[in-house]
């Protein structure tokens, strides 16, 4: 091979592991990996919020509804102990006084556990809603983990296995050669060499004008021109 097909070659094995790379960084299930992690979190600061009010409901109206329970159990005890009961007159009418003030106080608390379940029912029908929401896409989350991390090791050894045929191609270059690619490369990235396409550099786009097309044309064999926008070797 002419020194001119080997840095053809090592030219396109770095621009395929340019590609592959990209590839590997930009994947799609990656794009809609941080959609749906953006959604999610959404949903949870959602949910957060409105358990944030919930709770505090909640717990009063479990405590209201311990209050209720607990006077109606003193209510039912005494109107027991007034229907069993063979005290004074001046005994039975405190009870009676008591279960009177209890009744009331039980309206109240049973008026107050209803205010409070109105309050919380429609906050839980929420927080069932938003993580029944988040289900789907917390399912889908775990998916897309594993299809990248696989995805992401097969192009890994993929890539290994193109920086090692990249090494193969180098050494088949001049020494002064390869030193001055990889110096345009490290200056212009992806590749040190490009090719002249329509009258392009096909590497950084640059429109060639009509003196650097008839000065790269008029080179001989073996010697090379660069870019004069990105530096790039050009290829004859």
């Amino acid at each position: 091979m002419s020194e001119t097909d080997d840095l053809r070659a090592l030219m396109e094995a770095d621009r395929w592991i340019e590609r592959v790379s990209a590839q590997r960084t930009h994947l799609p299930e990656s794009e809609e990996l941080a959609i749906l992690e953006g959604e999610l979190r959404g949903l949870q600061r959602s949910l957060l919020d409105v358990e944030a009010v919930a709770g505090p409901l909640k717990s009063a109206y479990e405590d209201a509804a311990r209050e209720s329970s607990r006077l109606k159990k003193r209510a039912n005890d005494l109107d027991a102990t007034l229907a069993a009961s063979t005290a004074n007159v001046r005994e039975l009418t405190a009870l009676q006084k008591e279960l009177s003030h209890v009744r009331m106080l039980l309206g109240e608390s049973e008026d107050r556990e209803l205010e409070l379940l109105l309050e919380v029912d429609p906050r839980e029908a929420e927080i069932a809603s938003l993580r029944s929401r988040a289900q789907p896409g917390a399912v889908r989350r775990r998916e897309l983990l594993d299809i990248i991390s696989q995805l992401r090791a097969s192009l890994g050894e993929e890539l290994v296995s193109l920086r090692r045929a990249r090494d193969e191609r180098a050494v088949a270059l001049p020494i002064e050669l390869l030193s001055r690619y990889d110096v345009s490369m490290a200056h212009a990235g992806t590749s040190g060499a490009a090719q002249v396409i329509e009258g392009h550099c096909d590497g950084c786009r640059l429109a060639l004008s009509p003196l650097d097309i008839d000065r790269w044309k008029a080179q001989p064999i073996g010697v090379f021109v660069d870019c004069p926008e990105c530096g790039r070797i050009f290829l004859p």
